[in-house]
């Protein structure tokens, strides 16, 4: 239609300038004329046989009383009698009757005369345009749709001749459209989505889902002062290029966009895309525009987003599921084996070729594959988030191309993370520096009663830290309370606290069975002035709060980290490894001595990915990680006694730390009913000899 197009422009204006045409409207309008002549021809020889003129004035025709074959004057009229004036008048109105009818033949002579012009010219423009036609339903003689789309182009062509034949065209002799006239342009074809026969079904993903860029735009182009649009402005939207094949969405970007989702959701509902500008279907603007045919709407839909989103538009819309009947939940993680090893290192290799990076040796693939089980937080995981490696693998192929390498090495991925590091760890380093002046009072050496090191993380974005938190407990005589100062202070959150409710249920059921609990103790995190979360510090304010009641100071070159049930097992936490790096940067500047080191929960020895430093300095016996199962284990650990476990008649050894607690609850709990009955008294416990120091798991 392109070429049709142009070639047709040119065939009216040689069609209508052929001598053929020209002498045949010509012969028209020529016996237009002389039919017209002999009316008026008759009609002034019987005029003139009554002594009476036909004159042709600018206003018209009309009659006036001759005398010797001329028209009379005015004077001459006047000269005449009464008698001969009214019988001139009675003459000329009797010939009015015949001109007017000739009045009435002449326009219908020029009508008829029009209508054997315009079907001259339909007969020329069917000869000019008729061949063109022709030579494209030859093309498309199988395709019945085709050959009635040409046939309408051929019948508009020969209605609008006159009109195509005096368009105006600009300098490139091309239609413009938006002139107000007809316009050769109306025959072009907008194609609005176009595949081969050996194409598969179009897989799009459309990055920028605005409603327009969604189902479609009917565009503008400003013509003195207005916006003129026809159908070659209309421009499909990304349904129609994926219309028989896939639409991948990202799902916060669609409801980013203002109506997209309604406009997704209504073209799949109804099964056809309509192209609607927003204000029409707002109803904000009443003018006159195109209205495109809806377009039949096959095709998949694939929306992919976080789980949150998901579950957010199941719950809040409830078309949602009628439209996305399939979900799936892909895992953030896959099993550290040989095999998916060998598969994320093929990943690796791939996404570097795919972005033009260096090649990596094997060291360098290694120690990626530490660092995915580092992102997954589990030793036996790979993390399978690729937008970190791709970003990861750029920073390390700029590390070896300073170094003037052609692989990238192990030590070029330690260089980008130390970078990374390095770039984020201000708040950290104003952290260690303060407990490095003291500001922060963190002990790493000596013995404390009632004092423990925690451990906390601080989470900025994709950078988290741990650091030391100093935590004490005091263990008076009292009504059984137990006071979270952070909860008191409203800086506990809710996990805080059910943490210390736990602990406190432990030592009921643990020390004070049959006895009133007569413990009035506080917990605090000392010098915490932000909100404190989590259940990992439960472990730690229990050891302080077991020292406080034993009265047995506590090892400050370690640190604590856990969370405990009622039994006092140690439950797993999160962010074990950069815990165990924050107590290990500030042991380390103040100089390691092999007393120094973290106790963890043994549900967690499976997620440490540590520093290589961290894990060259527990090598060398300068650090320690240990693991423990209960609050035993960690109290053993913390004061270097037994903790001391019941024999069969319920009885624990003399001096154990469990011992020393019982005793001072017990003792708690008769002072208080002696001072409630005025009769001081004093209790007494059988004791057996400590058993050995129980063994735990360390690295």
């Amino acid at each position: 239609m392109q070429g049709f197009v142009s070639e047709l422009g040119k065939a009216i204006e040689v069609a209508f300038d052929s001598a053929e045409y020209r002498s045949r409207i010509e012969a028209i309008e020529k016996e237009y004329k002389q039919r017209e002549g002999q009316a008026l021809q008759g009609l002034g020889k019987m005029a003139a046989d009554q002594d009476v003129a036909l004159l042709r004035t600018p206003q018209g025709f009309a009659f006036a009383p001759m005398k010797n074959g001329e028209p009379m004057t005015p004077d001459q009229v006047e000269a005449l009698s009464d008698e001969e004036r009214e019988r001139i008048g009675h003459l000329i109105d009797s010939m009015r009757e015949p001109l007017l009818q000739l009045m009435h033949d002449l326009p219908r002579m020029r009508r008829e005369m029009q209508t054997r012009v315009r079907e001259a010219s339909r007969e020329t423009m069917g000869y000019a345009a008729g061949h063109l036609i022709d030579e494209l339903k030859e093309q498309f003689a199988a395709h019945p749709t085709v050959l009635a789309f040409l046939d309408e182009v051929l019948k508009d062509v020969l209605e609008a001749g006159q009109q195509l034949r005096e368009q105006p065209r600009n300098d490139e002799d091309e239609p413009t459209g938006f002139t107000g006239t007809l316009s050769l342009i109306r025959y072009q074809v907008n194609l609005l989505v176009g595949h081969q026969p050996t194409d598969h079904s179009p897989v799009l993903a459309c990055d920028n889902p605005t409603y327009a860029n969604l189902v479609g735009r009917l565009d503008h182009q400003p013509h003195m002062g207005t916006l003129l649009t026809n159908f070659t402005l209309i421009k499909p939207g990304s349904l129609h290029l994926a219309n028989g094949g896939y639409l991948m969405l990202d799902t916060l970007q669609v409801l980013g966009q203002a109506y997209a989702w309604d406009g997704l959701k209504r073209a799949l509902k109804t099964g056809k895309v309509s192209i609607e500008s927003l204000p029409q279907v707002l109803g904000w603007v009443s003018t006159l525009a195109l209205e495109p045919e809806p377009i039949p709407l096959s095709l998949k839909i694939i929306l992919f987003g976080e789980r949150r989103h998901y579950y957010l538009l199941q719950a809040l819309d409830p078309e949602f599921d009628e439209l996305f009947k399939v979900a799936a939940d892909f895992e953030d993680e896959v099993p550290r084996d040989a095999d998916h090893t060998a598969l994320y290192a093929r990943l690796v290799g791939s996404m570097a070729r795919n972005a033009g990076l260096r090649a990596l040796d094997r060291g360098a693939v290694a120690r990626l594959v530490e660092q995915a089980s580092r992102v997954a937080g589990d030793a036996a995981k790979l993390s399978t988030d690729t937008r970190k490696l791709d970003e990861l693998l750029h920073e390390t192929n700029l590390m070896a191309d300073r170094a003037g390498r052609l692989l990238i090495a192990r030590d070029d991925v330690a260089a980008a993370l130390a970078a990374r590091i390095r770039r984020a760890d201000r708040l950290r380093d104003t952290l260690h520096d303060a407990i490095l002046k003291e500001t922060l009072l963190i002990a790493t050496s000596g013995d404390q009663v009632g004092q423990v090191n925690g451990l906390g993380v601080i989470e900025l974005g994709e950078f988290m830290f741990g650091h030391p938190v100093r935590i004490t407990a005091t263990a008076p005589l009292g009504e059984g309370d137990l006071v979270d100062i952070e909860r008191e202070s409203s800086l506990g959150q809710p996990i805080h606290s059910k943490g210390v409710l736990i602990l406190a249920a432990f030592l009921r059921s643990r020390y004070t069975r049959n006895l009133p609990f007569s413990l009035s103790a506080s917990l605090v995190f000392e010098q915490s002035y932000s909100p404190v979360e989590g259940d990992s510090a439960s472990l730690a304010e229990l050891c302080a709060l077991l020292s406080a009641l034993a009265g047995l100071p506590l090892k400050q070159a370690l640190a604590v980290t856990g969370s405990i049930d009622q039994a006092g097992m140690v439950q797993a936490i999160g962010g074990v490894n950069e815990k165990i790096e924050g107590f290990f940067d500030v042991c380390r500047t103040r100089g390691l001595n092999g007393e120094h080191g973290v106790l963890i929960p043994r549900a967690n020895i499976k997620h440490l990915m540590l520093r290589e430093d961290v894990v060259e300095a527990a090598s060398r016996g300068l650090f320690h990680v240990y693991a423990v199962a209960d609050v035993d284990d960690t109290i053993a650990l913390l004061t270097g006694l037994p903790a001391g476990q019941r024999d069969a008649s319920g009885r624990v050894p003399q001096g154990s730390v469990n011992h020393l607690v019982a005793a001072r609850l017990e003792q708690m709990s008769l002072n208080r009913q002696a001072y409630a009955t005025g009769q001081p008294r004093r209790g007494a416990l059988r004791w057996r000899k400590p058993p050995r120091a129980p063994r735990s798991e360390g690295r």
